[in-house]
């Protein structure tokens, strides 16, 4: 038997899992109207339980809602005439989400999304899955969203920054927040065949050239740029600069390559993350040694093998098992893994430690960070790989 609060909970679920195709209406016929059975009790099943189904019955006399009760007649035996309640009856999601509290939510969702299906015919069919969307921005954000398709439906291929846009409201920050919410409807819009993962290019902007961090680490080279050491330019800028840099040293940590001292010869880059294949786009690196520091986990392997992808002969420092064992204590979590079993541009060694951490054969998810190494360890390894023994 069921009461008024088991069927909110009931309709909340169906609601999580149906709404979306709910708000789509070339399939609303398919869910309406929505029979519910409360549970009828046979006699035998009331005798057993009287004064649960006195309370249950009271229940739904007193019940006031969206939705259609119906009372059937029984005649039983020994316990006599009884009316109970047989079924309800929902004839439309606003009744639904009436239930459960979600009833402004699904009225804005409904009237969002019936506005940019008129408008656009294209985003008909799709747009349901942005519900949250559809439900949850406030209006002066949907305004500003809708202004926004139709200014790159009207200028496809514009080739302004976003912060150029001559749209009230919008600027580089809120596009950043909404970037794959635009995404999906540009695409929609222009029917993008294959998904562009870029999203200036899909709307037709330009992209904010990529800056680069980069300390020398030569008085030598710094020399020819006037004394500079700690740079932040444009990809394009630093691949101008023509450096014979003997060592090329990427870090995956800021602070780590902040703290460097003086190494002859070298350069170091900071914080490039899945960006590193960027090096390649930078001719004067080819010219000399390429060693890549990154975390002991499955993505600062991950990163090293893309960097091999653009520069084949990166040596890896301080990522074998003999580090990762030696600062056991400090281990912590990684959250999410890399997905891929192999990564094919790892040396055999390289090779042997990813396995163990995707195999959890140390401890479950485990990664070293490498500002979690003793520095003065670190620097040492490092020095001694670049060829030089130091201490500073």
């Amino acid at each position: 038997m069921k009461r008024p609060p088991d069927i909110a909970q009931l309709l909340l679920r169906r609601f999580d899992s149906g709404h979306r195709d709910w708000l789509a209406a070339a399939s609303v016929d398919q869910h309406w109207p929505m029979i519910i059975a409360l549970g009828l009790p046979t006699e035998q099943e009331a005798q057993r339980q009287v004064d649960a189904v006195r309370a249950w019955v009271a229940a739904w006399a007193a019940w006031q809602g969206a939705g259609e009760l119906a009372w059937v007649l029984r005649q039983w035996k020994v316990l006599g005439a009884q009316r109970l309640p047989a079924t309800l009856t929902l004839r439309s999601p606003a009744e639904v989400a009436s239930w459960i509290g979600q009833q402004e939510r699904w009225l804005r969702a409904t009237r969002r999304y019936e506005e940019l299906a008129a408008r656009w015919p294209a985003l008909a069919t799709r747009t349901p899955r942005l519900f949250g969307v559809l439900a949850d921005y406030s209006d002066p954000d949907f305004a500003r969203l809708v202004d926004m398709l139709a200014w790159l439906g009207a200028n496809p291929a514009s080739g302004l920054y976003p912060r150029q846009l001559p749209l009230a409201g919008i600027d580089s920050k809120w596009i950043e927040a909404r970037k794959a919410v635009l995404m999906e409807l540009v695409a929609l819009l222009r029917q993008v065949p294959d998904r562009i993962d870029d999203f200036y290019q899909l709307c037709g902007l330009k992209k904010p050239p990529a800056q680069l961090r980069m300390r020398i680490l030569d008085q030598r080279l710094r020399s020819r740029l006037g004394g500079l050491g700690d740079i932040t330019a444009p990809l394009a800028d630093i691949a101008a600069l023509d450096l014979p840099a003997s060592i090329v040293i990427v870090v995956e940590n800021l602070q780590t390559g902040l703290a460097f001292a003086d190494i002859p010869g070298a350069v170091v880059f900071m914080a490039l993350g899945y960006s590193v294949d960027l090096l390649e786009q930078i001719p004067w690196i080819a010219a000399g040694r390429c060693i890549y520091w990154g975390d002991i986990d499955t993505h600062g392997f991950a990163i090293l093998n893309r960097a091999r992808s653009c520069l084949p002969a990166v040596e890896s420092v301080l990522m074998d098992k003999h580090t990762l064992l030696r600062f056991a204590p400090l281990w912590t979590d990684e959250k999410v893994q890399h997905g891929a079993n192999e990564l094919p541009l790892l040396t055999e060694s390289e090779h042997s430690v990813y396995r163990d951490l995707k195999c959890n054969v140390l401890a479950q998810h485990l990664r070293l960070e490498q500002e979690r190494i003793s520095w003065d360890y670190a620097w040492e390894v490092l020095t001694s790989q670049c060829g030089r023994e130091n201490n500073p």
